[in-house]
């Protein structure tokens, strides 16, 4: 019932601030498809071919590791695209990870969508040497920091920042186990660094010392 509920709003929400898609010329956009939280998107081995908006909500990028864990390569909010593959397979999972509307584009067969494409790739290309280099940190702070800055600058800055993943979800995209994450949350907060404000919300207080831990 709740989850019905957080859709509700989520759905009132999109379509109070409905705005233009992402336009690729000569791509058709479809409708925007609603996914309830945990619902897949699409599944490693499933076959590529189409760009996914994320129009509300977020999504999370994913692969089960030979011993059953969970390795979370990316996460997608409102307004970035996902769905890129170098060939015609899907290497990883997509999943909602709440309430999440996703626009699908399909293209021509033949047609050469490289030079729009192109500068989305590179984007997403960034964030994933961005992410090596958090993972190859030691520290366990340094990472949470690290990835804290992230979530703010890819907000647009702000101070407040939502959090629509779990700390599971954090653990697995930084390397940590769930109760390090919320160590490191505790710790942030008591140096005075954050204030949680919910769960899935947290108020950045001293963005520069943020900053330099996750330098």
């Amino acid at each position: 019932m709740y989850a019905q509920a957080s859709a509700k709003i989520e759905l009132s929400s999109y379509v109070a601030r409905q705005s233009p898609a992402l336009v690729f010329d000569g791509a058709t956009a479809q409708p925007v498809s609603f996914f309830p939280a945990g619902a897949e998107i699409y599944a490693q081995g499933e076959k590529a071919g189409v760009l996914y908006q994320v129009e509300f909500g977020a999504v999370r990028i994913y692969r089960l590791l030979a011993d059953g864990r969970r390795q979370i390569s990316a996460f997608h909010l409102a307004g970035e695209t996902f769905g890129f593959e170098a060939d015609t397979t899907h290497h990883f999972f997509a999943e909602a990870i709440n309430a999440t509307g996703v626009r699908v584009f399909r293209t021509p067969s033949g047609m050469d969508m490289s030079r729009q494409i192109l500068p989305l790739a590179l984007r997403g290309l960034t964030r994933a040497q961005e992410h090596l280099l958090v993972l190859g940190r030691q520290n366990a702070i340094e990472r949470v920091a690290a990835f804290l800055v992230e979530m703010s600058e890819r907000q647009g800055g702000l101070q407040q920042v939502e959090l629509a993943m779990s700390r599971n979800d954090i653990g697995d995209y930084l390397g940590l186990t769930i109760e390090t994450v919320s160590r490191v949350f505790t710790r942030l907060k008591e140096k005075g660094v954050i204030r949680l404000l919910s769960l899935r919300s947290i108020e950045i207080l001293k963005r520069d010392t943020l900053l330099a831990m996750g330098e």
